[in-house]
């Protein structure tokens, strides 16, 4: 039986836009387009996930979560429109499981939703879905998020960042990473692997210049710190 996703959201274009793309995923989708009406809806559909907008009419996202976790504990990715990440940690403190800012990949919304249904499940998440704190990795669909929007990544950038993340805290030689690296088909790495992390902290970090994930360790190598990893 097809899991069902209800879409919250108060502009029609957008729960068009999202039914049409994950009915063809598999799922059975469900509407609503504020919070009073999506309380009714989660009611009596029972739905496996909730895609939620934060800013609608009347009841908003908050409002609806803050009312809805008092009766439920069914799976909630928030979607916003705001840039703000204090908005998706409160979303967050409210009981939201994940979010995501518009605009952004069907994809990886996607990927999203199917970790997020796995943990619910109590299934372990797949060693190619990864987590390090703020940073997703889904080697699938090749994507990466960073407090909850996608970072764009070279193929290169991708493996270097996938290598580090598969087993946080380790510390890699140069050597490692050029020869695994290498593996996959690049080459050149041995006078480049310091632009390629360069270039790989300026995408994820906030500070660069003082990496909160990526981590020189002199004289070694380089790590992904182990920050809440999955």
């Amino acid at each position: 039986m097809s899991e069902t996703i209800l879409v919250v959201d108060d502009q029609t274009n957008v729960r068009k836009l999202l039914k049409e793309y994950l009915t063809s995923q598999g799922y059975r989708v469900a509407l609503a387009n504020d919070g009073q009406s999506a309380l009714f809806t989660a009611r009596h559909e029972h739905p496996d996930l909730i895609l939620l907008d934060v800013m609608m009419p009347g009841m908003d996202g908050y409002q609806f979560l803050s009312a809805f976790r008092r009766e439920s504990q069914i799976p909630v990715i928030i979607i916003t429109a705001r840039e703000e990440e204090t908005d998706a940690v409160l979303g967050l403190e409210l009981g939201a499981d994940d979010y995501v800012i518009k605009p952004f990949r069907m994809r990886e919304l996607v990927a999203r939703i199917r970790a997020t249904l796995r943990r619910n499940n109590g299934q372990p998440e797949p060693q190619e879905y990864l987590r390090v704190g703020e940073i997703l990795l889904d080697r699938d669909s090749h994507l990466v998020s960073v407090r909850g929007e996608t970072v764009n990544l070279t193929p290169l950038e991708f493996d270097l960042l996938l290598t580090l993340m598969r087993t946080p805290g380790r510390v890699f030689t140069r050597s490692e990473l050029v020869d695994r690296l290498l593996e996959s088909g690049f080459t050149g790495l041995e006078t480049t692997l310091n632009v390629h992390m360069r270039n790989l902290r300026r995408k994820i970090e906030k500070d660069p210049a003082n990496p909160e994930y990526l981590e020189t360790v002199f004289g070694v190598g380089y790590r992904i710190a182990q920050k809440g990893s999955k």
